[in-house]
Parts: C-alpha cells; structure tokens; sequence
C-alpha cells in the first residue's frame, strides 16, 4: 500500500509500504493493506512504517490519518525522520521544559504547554536512537 507523511512545510515519506503503526489520542493503532477506512487523531509519537522488511521510524507532533484499503496519508504539525533530528537542540528542549515543569508547581506557569513540549523532546530523542519502535 502507499504511505504518505505530509506535513505543511512539504513531504516528508512517500512510498509502497507493508504496515503503517502510530499511536492515536486512544491507542495504538496498525494499518495494512485493504484495512477498512477511516480518519484518527494522532498522538505525539513515532511513526513505524515497515517497508521492505525494515521498520523506518518518524517523528510526529500530531496530526490526523486517513487510511484507504490502498493508501495511509498521515498529515502530522511536524515530521521528522532520525537523520534530520538535531540531538542537542533536542536536549536542550527537553531540559527546559523539565525545569518549566518543576517551576510550574511555584507559580501559575502553563503546564499543559511544558508538558506537550516535554512529550515533543523525548519522542524526537527516542525516534534519533531507534528507540520510538517500541
């Protein structure tokens, strides 16, 4: 089946696949060939498409997927693959919102905002080192 990950910036995947895997804002969820339609909010996660016998990985910060008996086009706010995640700058995202976490119980800071960004780091962190297929 066809696999495409499109983000606004432009095409990030595109390409005959044998299974789609993310996680949606209820579950986890995987998609091969002739699965039945249907439209899901994605999650921050790890795309898994497994192609060739291999499992690539992407990194999203949600988005939505329409799946088609034939074809999965996710629409993801962000998308990157493992080679084009910038580790330190990952790092470095995540030890801010760590430390905006620990000051949000001082004052009225917005959590939900670190929180999501927190998630956003260690899922980009996870998917450079292979670690988003779990």
């Amino acid at each position: 089946m066809q696999a495409n990950v499109v983000t606004p910036d432009g095409s990030v995947f595109s390409g005959q696949v044998e299974m789609v895997s993310v996680r949606t804002v209820t579950g986890e969820l995987g998609i091969l060939p002739n699965h039945l339609p249907l439209v899901a909010l994605l999650a921050i996660g790890s795309v898994r498409i497994k192609k060739d016998s291999e499992i690539h990985l992407i990194a999203i910060s949600g988005g939505f997927m329409e799946v088609r008996p034939d074809e999965v086009n996710i629409l993801a706010e962000s998308a990157e693959l493992p080679s084009d995640i910038d580790v330190n700058r990952a790092r470095a995202a995540k030890e801010r919102a760590e430390k905006r976490l620990k000051e949000a119980k001082q004052d009225n800071f917005d959590f939900k905002r670190a929180e999501l960004a927190l998630k956003r780091a260690v899922n980009r962190l996870d998917v450079s080192t292979g670690e988003g297929n779990r």
